[in-house]
Formats: C-alpha cells, structure tokens, sequence
C-alpha cells in the first residue's frame, strides 16, 4: 500500500512545490510558484486544474486562484499541498504562514488558502508540541479571527469540550451547521463537499479524538468523511511530527524501505531525497529566523502568530 504513494497528486504537487524553493530560494515568489505550475504535465483536479488552466491562458500567478477566475478557489486543493511548508518551518508560524500566502494565490483565495495555513501552522507546532488540542489551537491561531474557517475550527474546539466522548456528535454538529457551502459544481446534485475549511474540521476531528493513537486519528478523520484520502492523511502526518518516524506503529512504515530510492511521478525525488531536502530547507528557514543547529539539534527562536 505504501507503494501506491508513488503516483499520488497529493504527494507530487507538494514536491514540486517544494522544488520552487530549490530552484529559486526561500524568497521564490508567487510568479515563481506560478511559472512552474503552469508548466506542469501531471493529472489536476479541481482548484488546481483551473488555476492552471488560466495561467496558460495568460491570468497572472496572482490572480490565477481568485474568484473571478476560478470557481473552486475555497477547495481543499492548497490545503493538501502545504505540509511541507509546514515540516520546513519548526516553529516558525509566522514564516510557514508567509510562505503559504506565496504559493497558495496560485491556485486558491481566501478559505483555501486559509487552509494551507491551517494544517502547515499545525505541522509547524507538532514540533515542539504533543498535546493534539494545542496543536489544533496553534492552528487555528494564524487564521484571520472573523474568516468562516477560523470561526468553525473555534466551533470544533468548543464542541469537542462539550462532548468530549463523542465525536460522531461533533461531526452532526459541523455537518448542520457547515455543510451549506460548497462552490464545486460536483456537489450540486451529491452530497460531496471538497470546500477546504469543512475538510479542514475533519482533520481537527481526528487529531482531537484520536487520542494521539495514529490509527485512532486516521480512522476517525476517514469515517468523517468528504475528501476522506486527504483529510486522514493530513491529520496523520501531523502526529507522525509528534511521534518521530521511530513512534509510528511498524505496520505503517515497515513498506517504506522497499520503495525507498524509487520516484515520485513526474518528480526526480525519491523518498530518501525528499526527506534531505526538507531537512535542509528547515535549517536554512531556521537559521534565517535567528536560530542555528547544534548538532543534531535545530535551536529555533519560536514565533507568536501575528
């Protein structure tokens, strides 16, 4: 199964994301983002696609993902592409929050890319971080207070203490109260909703619940629904953060070494690669930030959000 990873939209965009950064440095800028995405050969969806769709058609970088171009822009698409943002910046909210305002206009506005920010801020506090609460608060602490995403992650919390044995009473509660909104002509006539702040919640959802047990945290944000690939992936690989690779269960990485020189689709990255480079970026982030490696150790001056 973790073979299948090989060929995954949500693993290859983020990589060539990322490779921006390499080829630019950390100050690459939207038009970077934008150049490369436009170029781009894989299989889109959604957000994506249509952003890419209007950077060949000429739309700059910084208007590619707006609302009077394209129709998806509050989609989940940005926000499944940051976590590497997020593992580059240990600590460093304010820079992860910086970065995602950067890449994310490239494909997704506003709730879109509020999520990017959502899920990289909670990747960042993993670091320095176990308690799954906090880390949802740290998230939810970078967002525009008054944006709908900030005010139903505010919701989650809230609720998830007031049942703090039952998820499945939360997820009714987001789903009455938030599940109205939805762009994506896909959910006329269906009960889909990839709107990134909902998918967002779910994410929240497993990590809260989930008791900081990996598979507790993947199968709660699985059976919650909507882009149920993303959203447990996500969740999951924000506690893999907090556990270390040597914390997760054996069952759940004991395939990686097999495939481990192999590349990802349409990148020259193979998972040993894309692990060094993260690495490497991450000191170079921290260092700019005022911090320094010590050995094997990142001494990072941590940010407040703004």
């Amino acid at each position: 199964m973790v073979a299948g990873a090989l060929n995954q939209d949500d693993l290859y965009v983020d990589i060539t994301l990322a490779g921006v950064l390499d080829e630019h440095g950390l100050d690459a800028t939207t038009e970077d983002f934008g150049t490369f995405f436009r170029d781009t050969r894989y299989s889109l969806w959604h957000a994506n696609l249509a952003a890419r769709r209007n950077l060949r058609r000429g739309v700059p970088a910084a208007e590619s993902g707006t609302p009077r171009h394209n129709v998806h822009f509050n989609d989940i698409d940005f926000q499944i592409e940051a976590d590497f943002f997020g593992l580059m910046t240990p600590g460093l909210p304010r820079a992860s929050n910086e970065l995602c305002e950067r890449a994310g206009r490239v494909m997704n506005h506003g709730e879109g890319i509020h999520g990017g920010m959502f899920v990289s801020a909670m990747y960042s506090a993993a670091f320095f971080e176990s308690d799954p609460r906090r880390i949802v608060e740290a998230g939810l602490a970078v967002l525009p207070s008054e944006s709908p995403y900030a005010l139903l992650i505010a919701d989650v919390l809230a609720w998830s203490q007031r049942h703090p044995e039952d998820w499945i009473r939360v997820w009714e509660l987001i789903d009455e109260h938030w599940n109205r909104d939805e762009p994506c002509s896909e959910g006329a006539l269906r009960p889909f909703n990839i709107d990134a702040k909902i998918n967002g919640a779910y994410v929240a959802l497993g990590l809260l619940y989930g008791g900081g047990d990996f598979a507790e945290t993947m199968l709660i944000a699985t059976r919650a629904g909507q882009d149920s690939d993303c959203n447990p992936a996500s969740a999951a690989g924000i506690l893999g953060v907090v556990l270390g690779f040597d914390g997760i269960p054996v069952e759940y990485t004991s395939g990686i070494e097999a495939i481990a020189d192999e590349t990802f689709s349409y990148t020259e990255a193979t998972f040993r690669t894309i692990v060094a480079d993260t690495v490497r970026r991450a000191i170079a982030m921290v260092e700019r930030h005022g911090g320094r490696l010590e050995g094997d150790a990142l001494i990072v001056p941590q940010q407040a959000p703004e």
